[in-house]
Protein backbone atom coordinates (compact mmCIF):
# COMPACT_ATOMS: atom_id res chain seq x y z
CA UNK A 1 0.00 0.00 0.00
CA UNK A 2 1.14 3.74 -1.02
CA UNK A 3 2.00 5.92 1.50
CA UNK A 4 -1.04 7.97 0.86
CA UNK A 5 -3.62 5.55 1.08
CA UNK A 6 -1.75 4.62 4.43
CA UNK A 7 -2.09 8.24 5.66
CA UNK A 8 -5.89 7.93 4.64
CA UNK A 9 -6.08 4.47 6.78
CA UNK A 10 -4.70 6.60 9.63
CA UNK A 11 -6.78 8.93 9.20
CA UNK A 12 -9.67 6.97 9.03
CA UNK A 13 -9.21 5.79 12.11
CA UNK A 14 -9.50 8.14 14.34
CA UNK A 15 -11.96 10.20 11.96
CA UNK A 16 -14.77 9.29 14.76
CA UNK A 17 -12.59 10.58 17.48
CA UNK A 18 -11.80 13.75 15.61
CA UNK A 19 -15.25 14.77 15.03
CA UNK A 20 -16.09 14.52 18.52
CA UNK A 21 -13.42 16.58 19.41
CA UNK A 22 -14.36 19.07 16.93
CA UNK A 23 -17.85 19.23 18.54
CA UNK A 24 -16.16 19.32 22.14
CA UNK A 25 -14.69 22.71 21.04
CA UNK A 26 -17.84 23.98 19.46
CA UNK A 27 -19.43 23.21 22.74
CA UNK A 28 -16.55 24.62 25.05
CA UNK A 29 -15.18 27.80 23.32
CA UNK A 30 -12.54 29.96 25.14
CA UNK A 31 -11.57 33.28 23.76
CA UNK A 32 -7.88 34.37 23.02
CA UNK A 33 -5.14 33.53 25.41
CA UNK A 34 -8.18 31.78 27.83
CA UNK A 35 -8.20 28.63 25.67
CA UNK A 36 -6.35 26.52 28.71
CA UNK A 37 -9.14 23.73 29.16
CA UNK A 38 -9.01 23.81 25.15
CA UNK A 39 -5.46 23.55 25.00
CA UNK A 40 -5.40 21.33 27.64
CA UNK A 41 -7.93 18.60 25.98
CA UNK A 42 -6.32 18.60 22.33
CA UNK A 43 -2.61 17.95 24.15
CA UNK A 44 -4.14 14.98 25.72
CA UNK A 45 -6.17 13.91 22.82
CA UNK A 46 -2.24 13.80 20.76
CA UNK A 47 -0.59 12.77 23.74
CA UNK A 48 -2.44 9.75 23.85
CA UNK A 49 -2.34 8.81 20.58
CA UNK A 50 1.69 8.58 20.64
CA UNK A 51 2.64 12.30 19.96
CA UNK A 52 5.37 13.79 22.68
CA UNK A 53 3.62 16.99 23.67
CA UNK A 54 5.13 19.92 25.33
CA UNK A 55 2.48 22.12 27.29
CA UNK A 56 2.59 25.12 27.60
CA UNK A 57 4.90 26.00 24.82
CA UNK A 58 7.34 28.92 23.91
CA UNK A 59 6.29 30.76 26.91
CA UNK A 60 2.56 30.70 26.03
CA UNK A 61 0.66 29.19 28.49
CA UNK A 62 -2.27 27.78 26.27
CA UNK A 63 0.02 27.34 23.44
CA UNK A 64 1.38 23.00 22.88
CA UNK A 65 3.21 21.59 20.46
CA UNK A 66 3.12 17.76 19.78
CA UNK A 67 6.00 15.87 17.83
CA UNK A 68 6.39 13.17 15.64
CA UNK A 69 8.97 12.00 13.66
CA UNK A 70 12.93 11.85 14.74
CA UNK A 71 14.81 13.37 11.86
CA UNK A 72 14.32 15.62 8.74
CA UNK A 73 12.78 18.69 8.08
CA UNK A 74 9.93 20.07 9.89
CA UNK A 75 6.67 20.65 8.88
CA UNK A 76 4.28 22.55 10.87
CA UNK A 77 0.58 22.25 10.84
CA UNK A 78 -1.00 25.22 13.30
CA UNK A 79 -4.19 24.40 14.95
CA UNK A 80 -5.63 27.76 16.20
CA UNK A 81 -7.87 27.04 19.65
CA UNK A 82 -9.56 30.46 20.36
CA UNK A 83 -13.07 31.25 19.61
CA UNK A 84 -14.37 35.03 19.24
CA UNK A 85 -16.61 36.99 21.76
CA UNK A 86 -20.41 35.98 21.97
CA UNK A 87 -20.67 33.91 18.66
CA UNK A 88 -18.31 31.01 19.94
CA UNK A 89 -16.34 29.02 17.13
CA UNK A 90 -17.98 31.14 14.07
CA UNK A 91 -14.70 31.16 12.45
CA UNK A 92 -14.24 27.56 12.64
CA UNK A 93 -11.50 27.02 14.88
CA UNK A 94 -12.53 24.16 15.67
CA UNK A 95 -12.56 22.23 12.57
CA UNK A 96 -8.65 24.35 12.34
CA UNK A 97 -7.35 22.48 14.62
CA UNK A 98 -8.79 18.78 14.23
CA UNK A 99 -7.81 19.14 10.55
CA UNK A 100 -4.87 20.19 11.90
CA UNK A 101 -4.62 17.18 14.55
CA UNK A 102 -5.78 14.95 11.53
CA UNK A 103 -2.94 15.61 9.09
CA UNK A 104 -0.39 15.03 12.10
CA UNK A 105 -1.88 11.14 12.98
CA UNK A 106 -2.12 10.40 9.27
CA UNK A 107 1.45 11.64 8.93
CA UNK A 108 3.09 10.46 12.13
CA UNK A 109 3.52 6.81 11.28
CA UNK A 110 5.27 7.73 7.99
CA UNK A 111 7.51 10.01 9.59
CA UNK A 112 10.38 8.39 10.27
CA UNK A 113 10.02 6.42 6.80
CA UNK A 114 9.86 9.07 4.69
CA UNK A 115 12.65 10.93 6.53
CA UNK A 116 10.66 14.11 8.10
CA UNK A 117 9.32 15.10 11.07
CA UNK A 118 5.77 16.79 11.99
CA UNK A 119 4.50 19.10 14.71
CA UNK A 120 0.80 20.29 15.03
CA UNK A 121 1.05 23.52 16.99
CA UNK A 122 -1.58 24.87 19.22
CA UNK A 123 -1.73 28.08 18.71
CA UNK A 124 -3.63 30.78 20.61
CA UNK A 125 -5.41 34.12 20.45
CA UNK A 126 -5.53 34.42 16.46
CA UNK A 127 -8.62 36.25 16.99
CA UNK A 128 -7.48 39.29 18.11
CA UNK A 129 -3.67 39.14 19.57
CA UNK A 130 -1.87 37.46 17.39
CA UNK A 131 -0.62 34.19 19.33
CA UNK A 132 1.79 33.09 16.45
CA UNK A 133 3.67 36.46 16.40
CA UNK A 134 4.63 35.70 20.07
CA UNK A 135 5.74 32.22 18.53
CA UNK A 136 7.49 33.57 15.93
CA UNK A 137 9.50 35.46 18.35
CA UNK A 138 9.88 32.27 20.20
CA UNK A 139 11.36 30.68 18.03
CA UNK A 140 8.67 28.09 17.13
CA UNK A 141 8.95 28.14 13.15
CA UNK A 142 12.60 28.81 13.66
CA UNK A 143 14.45 25.91 10.91
CA UNK A 144 11.19 24.27 9.77
CA UNK A 145 10.98 23.48 6.62
CA UNK A 146 7.14 24.44 5.88
CA UNK A 147 3.87 25.42 7.68
CA UNK A 148 0.14 24.80 6.95
CA UNK A 149 -3.03 25.00 7.94
CA UNK A 150 -6.75 25.30 6.05
CA UNK A 151 -9.55 27.74 7.34
CA UNK A 152 -13.65 26.83 6.93
CA UNK A 153 -14.80 29.91 4.57
CA UNK A 154 -17.81 30.18 2.41
CA UNK A 155 -15.66 29.53 -0.89
CA UNK A 156 -13.48 27.09 -1.92
CA UNK A 157 -9.86 28.90 -2.17
CA UNK A 158 -6.01 27.38 -2.80
CA UNK A 159 -4.50 31.05 -2.31
CA UNK A 160 -6.87 33.40 -0.86
CA UNK A 161 -6.27 37.45 -1.10
CA UNK A 162 -5.40 37.60 2.77
CA UNK A 163 -4.97 41.57 3.92
CA UNK A 164 -2.52 43.32 6.66
CA UNK A 165 -4.17 44.68 9.78
CA UNK A 166 -3.49 47.00 13.28
CA UNK A 167 -5.55 46.86 15.49
CA UNK A 168 -6.20 50.43 17.98
CA UNK A 169 -7.46 51.37 20.88
CA UNK A 170 -8.48 55.51 20.68
CA UNK A 171 -8.90 56.90 23.89
CA UNK A 172 -10.50 60.98 23.94
CA UNK A 173 -9.98 62.97 26.72
CA UNK A 174 -12.72 65.85 27.68
CA UNK A 175 -13.62 67.54 30.52
CA UNK A 176 -17.03 67.07 31.97
CA UNK A 177 -19.55 69.96 32.65
CA UNK A 178 -23.39 69.87 33.08
CA UNK A 179 -24.67 68.91 29.85
CA UNK A 180 -27.96 71.49 30.14
CA UNK A 181 -26.22 73.94 32.84
CA UNK A 182 -23.13 74.65 31.35
CA UNK A 183 -21.92 72.39 28.77
CA UNK A 184 -19.53 75.23 27.49
CA UNK A 185 -17.19 74.30 30.66
CA UNK A 186 -16.91 70.79 29.29
CA UNK A 187 -15.08 69.27 26.35
CA UNK A 188 -16.89 66.74 24.91
CA UNK A 189 -14.68 63.25 24.03
CA UNK A 190 -17.95 61.79 22.54
CA UNK A 191 -18.27 64.33 20.06
CA UNK A 192 -14.77 64.07 19.12
CA UNK A 193 -15.26 60.01 18.45
CA UNK A 194 -18.16 61.28 15.80
CA UNK A 195 -15.88 63.38 14.29
CA UNK A 196 -13.17 60.94 13.99
CA UNK A 197 -16.01 58.84 12.85
CA UNK A 198 -17.00 61.52 10.53
CA UNK A 199 -13.27 62.14 9.19
CA UNK A 200 -12.92 58.47 8.38
CA UNK A 201 -15.97 58.38 6.48
CA UNK A 202 -14.94 61.44 4.78
CA UNK A 203 -11.39 59.21 3.78
CA UNK A 204 -13.55 56.28 2.13
CA UNK A 205 -13.84 58.25 -1.22
CA UNK A 206 -10.20 58.17 -1.21
CA UNK A 207 -9.74 54.78 0.16
CA UNK A 208 -8.03 51.93 -2.03
CA UNK A 209 -10.71 48.57 -2.56
CA UNK A 210 -8.36 46.77 0.05
CA UNK A 211 -8.28 49.29 2.42
CA UNK A 212 -9.91 48.81 5.56
CA UNK A 213 -11.24 50.75 8.40
CA UNK A 214 -14.46 48.99 11.38
CA UNK A 215 -14.64 50.19 14.79
CA UNK A 216 -16.91 49.89 17.61
CA UNK A 217 -17.12 52.31 20.80
CA UNK A 218 -16.54 51.04 23.92
CA UNK A 219 -17.31 53.80 25.94
CA UNK A 220 -19.31 56.87 25.35
CA UNK A 221 -19.77 58.84 28.64
CA UNK A 222 -21.61 58.11 31.94
CA UNK A 223 -24.89 59.82 31.85
CA UNK A 224 -26.73 61.88 29.43
CA UNK A 225 -26.79 65.14 31.23
CA UNK A 226 -22.81 64.78 31.56
CA UNK A 227 -20.72 66.39 28.93
CA UNK A 228 -18.72 63.01 28.17
CA UNK A 229 -14.87 63.39 29.43
CA UNK A 230 -13.60 60.25 28.16
CA UNK A 231 -14.56 57.65 24.98
CA UNK A 232 -13.12 54.41 23.94
CA UNK A 233 -13.07 52.76 20.84
CA UNK A 234 -11.24 49.75 19.08
CA UNK A 235 -10.57 49.88 15.45
CA UNK A 236 -9.14 47.80 12.44
CA UNK A 237 -7.16 48.90 10.34
CA UNK A 238 -6.41 47.13 7.05
CA UNK A 239 -4.64 46.93 3.54
CA UNK A 240 -3.24 44.61 1.09
CA UNK A 241 0.14 45.05 2.34
CA UNK A 242 2.17 46.13 5.27
CA UNK A 243 3.69 48.94 2.97
CA UNK A 244 0.09 49.80 2.07
CA UNK A 245 -0.77 49.70 5.91
CA UNK A 246 1.50 52.25 6.68
CA UNK A 247 0.64 54.40 4.43
CA UNK A 248 -2.98 54.17 5.30
CA UNK A 249 -2.51 53.87 8.76
CA UNK A 250 -1.23 57.69 8.70
CA UNK A 251 -4.24 58.92 7.21
CA UNK A 252 -6.42 57.30 9.86
CA UNK A 253 -4.33 58.42 12.41
CA UNK A 254 -4.92 62.16 11.31
CA UNK A 255 -8.31 61.44 11.57
CA UNK A 256 -8.06 60.81 15.47
CA UNK A 257 -5.65 63.60 15.45
CA UNK A 258 -7.80 66.40 13.84
CA UNK A 259 -11.12 65.60 15.85
CA UNK A 260 -9.29 66.17 18.86
CA UNK A 261 -7.94 69.38 17.72
CA UNK A 262 -11.61 70.60 16.67
CA UNK A 263 -13.30 69.97 20.00
CA UNK A 264 -10.43 70.69 22.76
CA UNK A 265 -9.77 67.11 23.70
CA UNK A 266 -6.81 65.57 23.83
CA UNK A 267 -6.30 61.88 22.08
CA UNK A 268 -4.42 58.41 23.30
CA UNK A 269 -3.90 56.10 20.29
CA UNK A 270 -2.36 52.23 20.99
CA UNK A 271 -1.94 49.31 19.68
CA UNK A 272 -3.52 45.66 20.90
CA UNK A 273 -1.92 43.08 19.95
CA UNK A 274 0.58 42.33 17.08
CA UNK A 275 0.01 44.13 13.50
CA UNK A 276 -0.52 41.31 11.14
CA UNK A 277 0.70 40.50 7.68
CA UNK A 278 -0.19 40.10 4.46
CA UNK A 279 0.02 36.58 3.51
CA UNK A 280 2.68 34.74 0.80
CA UNK A 281 1.19 31.37 -0.32
CA UNK A 282 4.16 29.12 -1.36
CA UNK A 283 3.69 27.72 -4.75
CA UNK A 284 5.38 24.48 -4.30
CA UNK A 285 3.10 24.31 -1.25
CA UNK A 286 0.16 25.44 -3.08
CA UNK A 287 0.93 23.63 -6.57
CA UNK A 288 0.92 20.00 -4.29
CA UNK A 289 -2.10 21.16 -2.07
CA UNK A 290 -3.78 22.01 -5.32
CA UNK A 291 -3.71 18.74 -6.79
CA UNK A 292 -4.51 16.25 -3.53
CA UNK A 293 -7.28 18.42 -3.05
CA UNK A 294 -8.57 17.94 -6.52
CA UNK A 295 -7.64 14.03 -5.86
CA UNK A 296 -9.99 14.66 -3.28
CA UNK A 297 -12.79 15.84 -5.14
CA UNK A 298 -11.98 19.53 -4.43
CA UNK A 299 -11.13 21.45 -6.56
CA UNK A 300 -9.91 25.13 -5.60
CA UNK A 301 -10.04 28.73 -7.44
CA UNK A 302 -7.00 30.48 -7.60
CA UNK A 303 -7.06 34.00 -5.02
CA UNK A 304 -6.44 36.03 -8.40
CA UNK A 305 -10.08 34.93 -9.29
CA UNK A 306 -11.61 36.48 -5.89
CA UNK A 307 -12.52 39.82 -4.71
CA UNK A 308 -9.31 41.05 -3.07
CA UNK A 309 -11.43 43.61 -1.44
CA UNK A 310 -13.10 40.27 0.68
CA UNK A 311 -10.45 39.52 2.29
CA UNK A 312 -9.89 39.26 6.12
CA UNK A 313 -6.66 38.76 7.96
CA UNK A 314 -5.03 36.25 9.87
CA UNK A 315 -1.25 35.93 11.75
CA UNK A 316 -0.63 33.19 9.37
CA UNK A 317 0.03 35.93 7.30
CA UNK A 318 3.10 36.85 9.65
CA UNK A 319 4.42 33.08 9.69
CA UNK A 320 3.73 33.06 5.84
CA UNK A 321 7.29 36.02 5.80
CA UNK A 322 9.57 33.80 7.67
CA UNK A 323 8.51 30.60 6.76
CA UNK A 324 7.27 28.72 3.44
CA UNK A 325 3.18 28.22 4.10
CA UNK A 326 -0.10 28.00 2.39
CA UNK A 327 -3.78 28.94 3.92
CA UNK A 328 -6.27 27.03 1.90
CA UNK A 329 -10.34 28.62 2.58
CA UNK A 330 -12.59 25.39 1.99
CA UNK A 331 -16.25 26.14 2.01
CA UNK A 332 -18.52 25.10 4.65
CA UNK A 333 -21.60 24.82 1.89
CA UNK A 334 -23.57 27.45 4.18
CA UNK A 335 -23.71 30.64 2.76
CA UNK A 336 -25.25 33.15 2.79
CA UNK A 337 -24.00 32.63 6.88
CA UNK A 338 -20.58 33.51 6.73
CA UNK A 339 -17.82 33.36 9.15
CA UNK A 340 -18.42 35.47 12.57
CA UNK A 341 -22.28 34.67 12.35
CA UNK A 342 -23.80 32.00 15.07
CA UNK A 343 -24.76 30.30 12.31
CA UNK A 344 -21.48 29.65 10.69
CA UNK A 345 -20.36 28.08 14.01
CA UNK A 346 -23.27 25.97 14.08
CA UNK A 347 -22.07 24.49 9.96
CA UNK A 348 -19.19 23.46 11.51
CA UNK A 349 -21.14 20.32 12.99
CA UNK A 350 -22.72 19.14 9.93
CA UNK A 351 -22.10 16.70 7.13
CA UNK A 352 -20.19 19.46 5.10
CA UNK A 353 -18.06 19.81 8.50
CA UNK A 354 -17.32 16.28 8.06
CA UNK A 355 -15.84 16.66 4.27
CA UNK A 356 -13.88 20.02 5.48
CA UNK A 357 -12.20 18.00 8.41
CA UNK A 358 -11.53 15.13 5.91
CA UNK A 359 -10.68 16.86 3.23
CA UNK A 360 -8.38 19.59 5.08
CA UNK A 361 -6.11 17.15 7.12
CA UNK A 362 -5.61 14.25 4.00
CA UNK A 363 -4.89 17.25 1.44
CA UNK A 364 -2.22 18.68 4.00
CA UNK A 365 -0.69 14.95 5.03
CA UNK A 366 -0.91 14.16 1.51
CA UNK A 367 1.06 17.12 0.73
CA UNK A 368 3.94 16.76 3.08
CA UNK A 369 3.82 12.91 1.51
CA UNK A 370 4.53 14.50 -1.78
CA UNK A 371 7.09 16.72 -0.22
CA UNK A 372 9.17 13.74 1.86
CA UNK A 373 8.70 11.18 -1.83
CA UNK A 374 9.85 14.11 -4.17
CA UNK A 375 12.46 15.57 -2.28
CA UNK A 376 11.33 18.84 -3.09
CA UNK A 377 12.16 20.41 0.38
CA UNK A 378 14.77 22.42 -1.06
CA UNK A 379 12.38 24.01 -3.76
CA UNK A 380 10.46 25.77 -0.78
CA UNK A 381 9.91 29.14 -0.12
CA UNK A 382 10.84 30.54 -4.05
CA UNK A 383 9.37 33.79 -4.42
CA UNK A 384 9.32 34.45 -7.82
Amino acid sequence: MDAKARAAEHFAAAEPDLRRLRTWMYEHPEVAFEERETSAHLAEFLAARGFAVERPAYGLETAFAARAGSGGPEVVICAELDALPAVGHACGHNLISTTAIGAGLALAPLADELGFRVTVLGTPAEERIGGKVDLIEAGAFTGAAAAMMIHPATEDTLDPPILAVVHLVVEFHGKTAHAAASPWDGRNALDAFVLAYANISALRQAMRPTDKVHAIITHGGDAPNIIPHYTRSEWYVRAATKARLDEFQAQVMACFRAAAEATGCTVEIGPVGHEYQDLISDPVLAELYDANSRALGRPLVRGSQRDPAAGGSTDMGNVSHVVPAIHPFLDLGCAPATNHQVEFATATLTAEGDRVLRDGALAMAWTVVDLAQSARWGELGARG
